[in-house]
């Protein structure tokens, strides 16, 4: 990645849900900033640079880069960003009612460094969205999957096939964010939502999909092909 994409990257205008964190910092900091000078209280002015760093903070992990998404109908795309943590046949969330054959997961943790939308693995309809309640567990974990606040999505391929993104809230995660809703047509690499400060995302091929990536890799939502389908 050149130095300019580097630059892009971090500078990406921020997701709309960055809005109220963006003005009450920023109202914070030229506030207390303003009443610390004005009173010559240290404190304010520590408050201030405090709650300036919050809203530096808030620019960078809201940010929404836009993404090239491959021009190809017979692959899955990363739905996320971050690292690989989990690569293991399982059965789909019970909640989706895509029945009880194990399939390939694909499980990816996102730490607050990283890009934190959500984009559509492949082409298709949102046949069903449940969400489920729970733990706020280090979402790493993979017990994470079962045990945490969570919300699942199925979503349709043109061929019948189906496939399921997950996301997962972790331990400091406290907001799942879904952008649509049942019966929804998307596209490869289309935004869904996101998920807010540290979570997990886990993509469910179909059955006899053979995931393309392994653990420890780092995913680009959107980009990365995670496998053939």
């Amino acid at each position: 990645m050149s130095l300019i994409d580097s630059f892009k990257l971090v500078l990406a205008p921020p997701h709309p849900e960055a809005k109220p964190f963006l003005l009450a910092s920023g109202a914070t900091t030229l506030i207390t900033r303003f009443l610390g000078k004005k009173l010559s209280c240290p404190l304010l002015r520590h408050a201030g640079t405090a709650s300036g760093l919050f809203f530096g903070f808030c620019l960078y992990f809201f940010r929404d880069p836009e993404r090239t998404t491959p021009a190809r109908s017979d692959v899955a795309v990363a739905p996320a960003d971050g690292r690989v943590v989990s690569v293991e046949k399982i059965a789909p969330p019970a909640e989706l009612g895509m029945g009880t054959a194990p399939v390939w997961r694909i499980a990816t943790f996102l730490s607050v460094l990283d890009v934190h939308i959500n984009r559509m693995p492949a082409a298709g309809t949102v046949t069903r969205i449940a969400y489920h309640p729970g733990q706020f567990l280090n979402a790493s974990l993979d017990k994470a999957s079962e045990l945490n606040e969570r919300n699942a999505l199925s979503l349709t391929l043109p061929d019948g096939r189906m496939i399921a993104v997950v996301q997962i809230a972790g331990l400091i995660a406290r907001r799942i964010v879904c952008s649509v809703s049942e019966g929804t047509k998307m596209e490869a690499g289309e935004r869904f939502g996101l998920i807010r400060f540290g979570s997990r995302t886990d993509l469910y091929l179909p059955p006899g999909v053979e995931p393309l990536v392994s653990v420890g890799q780092t995913m680009v939502g959107g980009e990365t092909v995670m496998a053939r389908l």
